[in-house]
């Protein structure tokens, strides 16, 4: 046998095995995510209620979206709530790991404290918030009227209740983002802010012109998770508000909830599900693409 027969079998041998270790990821894919994808494609255009066959009505239930005030409700809520969610828990995200990055008293204490809540589920999340932001029961509203405080009216204000559903949600993001603040700014080299301050730096500037651009990174791909949950949001609103009132808390994820398992819409509800994966695919692209470029340019 020649030694280019022999190459070229080493190679097609390592092509097969490592089709044959992409195999398992490849199915699970195809199973749990593209197959469901198409078929909510396939429910959007269609008139059912989940049960029998549906009735095909082609792009009605996308263009009933164009004219639903309540869609376009919630579209304005789910933009205001990712507009305030993802910004402000990036930077105390940031800010928390910059304080916690040094040997500090308590350091991993005060960690641990602060990544809690990723280790419980959303729905217990909202119930301990629940606990606090409850207007009849709640824990904040009874040390208001202990200090001789009015009453903050969290579930039948409708500024209140979208306060409440983003401060919880902060909470629960906060500790994600210091996560992975603080294993970008662990791999950065000491002896920069070492000469940073020998240059007259102060934590200001070091913070900056040297901490936020190496963390760059980690911030686009921080941008990229918390708004895709921002706009995926559904357990943290329906256990504390509802949606309500009065629609003021409703997102995207719930009205399409709503649509689906209470009015047995699945159609239109499936047609919410397309749009929302749509402005998704979207904003993943651009923001790649941006980074791309600045990359390119620097």
């Amino acid at each position: 046998m020649s030694v280019a027969s022999a190459s070229v079998r080493r190679v097609r041998g390592e092509s097969w095995a490592g089709y044959a270790f992409v195999a398992p990821s490849v199915v699970l894919l195809g199973l749990f995510v593209l197959v469901p994808l198409v078929g909510a494609l396939v429910l959007s255009l269609q008139r059912t209620n989940g049960f029998g066959a549906g009735t095909f009505v082609g792009l009605d239930n996308y263009a009933r979206l164009a004219a639903d005030p309540l869609f376009w409700r919630s579209t304005l809520n789910t933009t205001l709530f990712t507009l305030l969610v993802t910004p402000v828990s990036m930077a105390l995200g940031l800010g928390v790991a910059v304080l916690l990055n040094p040997v500090l008293p308590a350091r991993g204490l005060f960690r641990s404290i602060l990544i809690l809540p990723m280790a419980i589920s959303g729905v217990a999340t909202a119930l301990m918030g629940v606990l606090v932001f409850d207007e009849n029961s709640g824990v904040l509203d009874k040390l208001l009227r202990f200090f001789g405080l009015p009453a903050v009216p969290w579930q039948s204000g409708g500024a209140a209740a979208f306060a409440s559903v983003v401060l919880v949600t902060l909470w629960w993001r906060v500790g994600f983002n210091m996560l992975i603040y603080l294993g970008g700014l662990q791999a950065i080299s000491p002896d920069l802010y070492e000469a940073a301050r020998l240059d007259g730096g102060g934590p200001w500037q070091q913070l900056r012109y040297l901490t936020v651009p190496l963390v760059g990174p980690q911030t686009f791909f921080l941008l990229i998770m918390n708004v895709i949950y921002s706009f995926q949001v559904f357990d943290i609103v329906f256990v504390l508000t509802g949606g309500g009132p009065q629609n003021a808390t409703s997102v995207l994820v719930t009205y399409a909830y709503d649509n689906g398992f209470v009015t047995r819409d699945q159609g239109y509800a499936a047609a919410i599900g397309m749009v929302l994966l749509v402005v998704m695919l979207a904003f993943t692209v651009v923001q790649w693409r941006f980074s791309r470029n600045r990359d390119l340019a620097e």
